[in-house]
């Protein structure tokens, strides 16, 4: 039994940039909600302005780490001093970027006592977006075809080449711009290789409507309590601002396959484009629980406790049936944070919300 008496999970990804969120607030917000203060969650962000880190009705502590960009030692010795202070049980990374990393050192952070429910190092490559056609075409599940670019030249004659704009203009990792001529493919070319290097993808452009899965890989080829959302609004680096809850067969059954073509292991979403001819489009998977996932709670299907129970062996909550026509609507708020809190975790690192509440 822990000194509290209480489970500690720290969650990455607190920010809440509006164009484009990190899902650690949502998921904070769902295991709150599954487990009250039975839980102890500690926030872990990149920047103190990172408004999850502040909101204290679901971080009980917060603290900096360092960039994914300083390497897998000097992020693993910040968790672990981390550790030190916070006895974390349980880690829940929520950013793309971070996952390389933290497969690679979660055997250190098991013997530190810090469990995970991560992919392995070949699943986690084999689901990346140039190697994403492939593992369509292994599921059986159509997707556009997609290109590797070296250099901007490529969209001063790419029309005559077979690729006539729009255009999606995508990072290897991050990132995605719908370029209609060839002067916006230069300019989403540069800004993307300066950001995430080479090369950069090009994608042909799908027209229709764009439908978003989330669930749980348990390793084994297993997709489970798959949640589906088809998005109403998006922000203008394409993210959904406001989508309504669907069910649909077609889509699950994609999705199961694609799962079992990755045996994959732990959160997922699947992004899918469902074309004019009503044919589902593989368009991404991203290796965490997506800015939306607080709509698994409200359709019966909390996906984040889903997750805490199968790592820790417990049983999970028995799951609702499907439940389409629920919207939700994401929205913009002011947290008022004291300037104490603020500088504290500025200058220490650190911002012990517990203890600014009593």
């Amino acid at each position: 039994m822990k000194r509290d008496e209480r489970l500690t999970v720290a969650i990455t990804g607190m920010n809440a940039v509006a164009d484009n969120p990190g899902a650690g607030l949502a998921v904070a917000r769902c295991l709150r909600e599954a487990y009250g203060e039975r839980l102890r969650i500690i926030g872990l962000g990149y920047d103190a302005l990172d408004p999850g880190l502040h909101r204290r009705e679901y971080c009980d502590s917060a603290h900096l780490i360092s960039y994914p960009g300083s390497g897998t030692d000097a992020l693993f010795d910040r968790l672990a001093e981390i550790h030190e202070v916070e006895r974390i049980d349980f880690l829940l990374p929520c950013l793309d970027a971070e996952l390389p990393l933290l497969v690679n050192m979660a055997p250190r952070l098991d013997e530190l006592g810090i469990r995970s429910y991560l992919p392995s190092r070949e699943q986690l490559a084999k689901r990346t977006k140039d190697r994403l056609a492939e593992l369509a075409h292994e599921a059986g599940t159509a997707s556009p075809e997609t290109l590797p670019v070296t250099h901007a030249d490529f969209f001063r004659d790419c029309d005559r080449k077979g690729w006539p704009f729009p255009l999606v203009v995508k990072g290897v990792f991050y990132d995605a711009r719908i370029a209609a001529n060839r002067e916006e493919a230069e300019v989403a070319f540069r800004a993307i290789a300066a950001e995430w290097g080479l090369p950069v993808l090009v994608q042909r452009r799908i027209s229709g409507e764009e439908c978003n899965l989330a669930g749980i890989g348990d390793g084994k080829g297993a997709l489970l309590g798959e949640v589906m959302m088809k998005k109403r609004a998006t922000t203008s680096r394409g993210k959904a601002w406001a989508g309504i809850s669907i069910h649909d067969e077609e889509l699950s059954s994609a999705a199961q396959r694609l799962v079992a073509a990755l045996k994959w292991k732990g959160p997922i979403e699947i992004e899918v484009m469902r074309d004019n001819q009503g044919v589902y489009q593989l368009i991404e998977i991203n290796p965490r629980f997506p800015a939306w996932i607080y709509l698994s709670q409200g359709v019966g299907r909390n996906l984040p406790a889903m997750l805490l129970a199968l790592a820790l062996g417990e049983e999970p909550l028995p799951l609702a049936p499907p439940r389409p026509g629920l919207l939700f609507i994401r929205y913009a708020q002011e947290t008022l944070v004291p300037l104490s809190s603020f500088e504290s975790l500025m200058v220490e690192g650190r911002s012990a919300l517990e203890s600014e509440q009593s």
